[in-house]
């Protein structure tokens, strides 16, 4: 197993390999026979970025059956999703303000990600698996009362796009077998989320090839996988950890509304 991160670094940007408390540094790109370059910097030393720029963040709705059969949905057919807007992308350690006019329930769905690392189109499920770079921790934020608050239209997008609604981190994970991972989310210390992503109804293969159809997906492309039990609103302050075994944990607190 491999983790890959993003960093900042006396102002300039980087990347490279989690190994301990260090980060070996690498050049060129993540996606692309990236090589190493010998130099190592300390984890405490450097501020942790994006672990990837995706062109394209789409997330997954009623993918767990637990989730489906607790809302009484209906198992569907093919993946269901929608695309986060790219102002809406949030690294591990930042503060995602409160929207400004809406004053309505704000909830986290912590979630498993997917990182493509080839370019994919019509892709067989053979070659989807073969496409898939590795795993990072979601948070897929939601002004919730928003979706519904139009009868006639349902506002997916706009509840889902908000500055910083889009937390991705803290590092890339390559080697994991994701039928052994569970999905935690801590809220001030407090679990909240615990389930297992063997629980699917689309399991990563499927998700990749079925969107390869309706798109060409591209390396550093991202797919939130859904979320299962557990969401429940948060509140100014709140501090939502999402936690995956191998790739650690995504820590962001939900403050208050910033005006520019």
């Amino acid at each position: 197993m491999t983790q890959w991160i993003a960093y900042t670094h006396a102002g300039k940007p980087g990347f490279g390999q989690v190994e301990g408390d260090s980060v070996m540094v690498y050049e060129g790109e993540m996606f692309a026979a990236p090589r190493r370059v010998g130099a190592q910097l300390a984890l405490a030393d450097i501020s942790i970025d994006l672990p990837c720029r995706p062109g394209k963040f789409i997330a997954l709705w009623n993918n767990y059956h637990a989730q489906a059969a607790k809302q009484n949905l209906a198992i569907p057919a093919e993946p269901l999703y929608l695309i986060k807007t790219p102002n809406s992308y949030c690294a591990h350690e930042r503060v995602v303000a409160s929207p400004i006019g809406y004053d309505g329930r704000v909830v986290y769905e912590g979630e498993l990600g997917i990182v493509i690392g080839r370019r994919c189109k019509n892709a067989t499920e053979a070659e989807a698996g073969q496409a898939i770079f590795g795993f990072t921790c979601i948070n897929d934020i939601t002004a919730s009362d928003l979706i519904h608050r139009d009868a006639s239209f349902a506002q997916w997008t706009r509840a889902k796009c908000f500055d910083g609604f889009g937390a991705i981190g803290p590092v890339i994970a390559t080697g994991l077998d994701w039928k052994s991972l569970s999905v935690r989310t801590i809220v001030n210390g407090r679990e909240r989320q615990n389930y297992p992503c063997s629980d699917m109804i689309f399991p990563p293969e499927k998700i990749v090839h079925a969107l390869s159809q309706d798109m060409t997906l591209e390396p550093g492309d991202v797919i939130a996988c859904g979320t299962s039990l557990g969401v429940l609103p948060m509140k100014p302050g709140s501090v939502v950890e999402v936690h995956i075994e191998g790739v650690g944990t995504l820590r962001n607190t939900y403050g208050e509304t910033v005006t520019v």
